[in-house]
């Protein structure tokens, strides 16, 4: 790989702030993460150096920043990735060094890790098992062969592993989900709950390689929910290389996954399609759920997400899903997106399915308290994101799936409203509406707005004082289940006082408060502002 592979990543947008043609066309032997003023000592010939220049301030003298630079020259470095994150653009002075030192510049935006970029270069760099010559591998010739007929013979992903480290030893070793589901272990390695492996991924440095354990990704352009991670727990001694090309095996199997979702993707969407239409196109859900692998008898949950409205949102959020529901081994399930936006997946709740485990594991209920105990894991994938969720109510069988998934994207509603108050990450199931808050939350915001508006009338009109008042000592009055005293006490004003306003309000809406119907329309009014 060379520096000028870097800039053709669309997937690192990485700007090139110096370097003339034969800089950009030297080749990477690896990569060193710095911010030591003097990292000369630490650097291998050929490395790319990655630095947050933290070591830089506006203060320091231009001798501070020309010795760095020198100190990469005289070490061999390849190339320079100067991150923006520490002082929001790479400075003019370190362009100018590099310029005299003939060293190439590449700036790295905030959104672009150096865990991604040193996950490329090592990934990149030795490419395909099939496209390089021999003398470019670190893997023995028998092993790759192996692990060739392997992947084109399908075989399991343990199998797969087992092979590909038995030449180190066997050591105890993991192949990773993003949420720390077990997609492969070798016999030394124990069962590893997911949530425990969740944390040590979480945890885990870029290309953590220190002697008590090594993690790295196995595919860099994956995202967020659909990464897979290459974890050996204990010490273990072999190159980078090594087992960076062990990954790369992985990557090739993962693709292979991919495809045979996608696959899966198509009669998932069209159930979807059928679940959402009006009643005529009931009759042809069984066959639907056949094609998806599922019962046509139930009971099924169903469930939808959101990621927002951004582009790939939608994408991801089927993603996101298909690995959380792959949590609940023995439970068949359709996953799709949208047409209206978002994603949402056929569960079959049943709980004859294969591998449910224990009685009564593949109960409605049981599935409920397991998505959401995984929420969490969920949520922690992606930093950037918050994932909403809403989960239906059962359907006794396939006529039902209708009403099911309009139950799930009422909870997504209601979901999304109460994370987007709060900044969290939500998954609300139909059951836990169980207030008038909780009920309205479901309920778009235009139809909300529309609402409040009409119920409360000329009250509405929120940048008239005298209505503001009128409505604090409205929501007050109901608030106290309508006492005059305590509503008084709580606006430290004369109970005659609040009995004017009252009137006030009764006469503005055409409600008459001494009603509990009334009662509750305007209080619903008020929680719909």
């Amino acid at each position: 790989m060379h520096v000028e592979d870097l800039l053709r990543l669309e997937s690192l947008d990485l700007t090139l702030l110096w370097g003339s043609p034969p800089l950009l066309a030297r080749k990477i032997s690896g990569v060193t993460a710095t911010d030591l003023e003097d990292p000369g000592r630490f650097l291998q010939r050929g490395e790319i150096v990655l630095s947050g220049l933290v070591w830089w301030s506006a203060a320091d003298e231009e001798a501070k920043t020309d010795r760095f630079v020198a100190a990469l020259r005289d070490a061999g470095a390849a190339a320079l990735l100067a991150g923006e994150e520490t002082h929001g653009t790479v400075p003019e002075v370190l362009v100018d060094a590099c310029r005299r030192h003939g060293i190439a510049l590449l700036s790295v935006p905030v959104h672009t890790s150096f865990r991604a970029i040193t996950d490329t270069v090592y990934l990149r760099q030795w490419g395909d098992l099939s496209r390089r010559p021999a003398d470019h591998y670190a893997l023995p010739e028998n092993v790759r062969g192996e692990l060739s007929r392997l992947l084109a013979d399908g075989a399991d992903p343990d199998t797969l592993l087992t092979r590909a480290v038995a030449h180190l030893g066997a050591p105890p070793c993991y192949v990773l989900s993003a949420t720390g589901r077990t997609i492969a272990r070798t016999p030394a390695a124990p069962p590893l709950p997911a949530r425990q492996a969740a944390r040590r991924l979480k945890a885990a440095a870029p290309f953590a390689a220190a002697p008590a354990s090594t993690t790295l990704r196995v595919d860099p352009d994956a995202s967020s929910y659909g990464q897979w991670y290459l974890h050996l727990p204990g010490p273990v001694d072999a190159p980078p290389r090594m087992l960076h090309e062990i990954a790369e095996v992985f990557a090739q199997y993962r693709q292979g996954v991919l495809r045979r979702r996608a696959a899966a993707r198509a009669p998932a969407a069209e159930l979807l399609d059928l679940a959402a239409a009006p009643r005529p196109g009931s009759a042809l859900l069984p066959a639907a759920l056949r094609a998806c692998g599922l019962p046509d008898h139930g009971p099924y949950t169903v469930i939808a997400v959101s990621m927002g409205a951004a582009e790939g949102a939608a994408e991801a959020g089927a993603e996101a899903l298909d690995e959380l529901l792959r949590h609940l081994p023995g439970h068949r399930f359709a996953t799709a997106r949208l047409a209206t936006g978002g994603a949402a997946a056929v569960i079959a709740t049943d709980s004859g399915a294969p591998g449910a485990g224990a009685p009564g594991a593949g109960a409605p209920g049981a599935v409920v308290a397991a998505l959401k105990g995984l929420w969490p894991t969920l949520d922690a994938c992606d930093d950037a994101t918050l994932p909403y969720g809403g989960i239906s109510t059962p359907a006794a069988g396939p006529q039902e799936l209708n009403g099911a998934l309009e139950q799930a994207r009422y909870a997504l509603t209601a979901a999304v409203r109460a994370g987007s108050a709060d900044g969290t990450a939500q998954l609300t199931a139909v059951e836990d509406l169980t207030t008038l808050d909780a009920l309205l939350a479901g309920i778009p915001a235009d139809v909300r707005t529309a609402f409040g508006i009409h119920a409360l009338g000329p009250l509405a009109d929120g940048t008239n004082p005298s209505h503001r008042m009128l409505l604090e000592t409205l929501d007050t009055f109901l608030a106290h289940n309508g006492s005059w005293a305590r509503t008084a006490e709580a606006l430290h004003l004369h109970v005659n006082t609040v009995h004017y306003r009252i009137g006030r309000v009764e006469l503005l809406t055409g409600r008459d408060l001494a009603r509990l119907d009334h009662k509750l329309d305007l209080k619903a009014a008020l929680l719909c502002r």
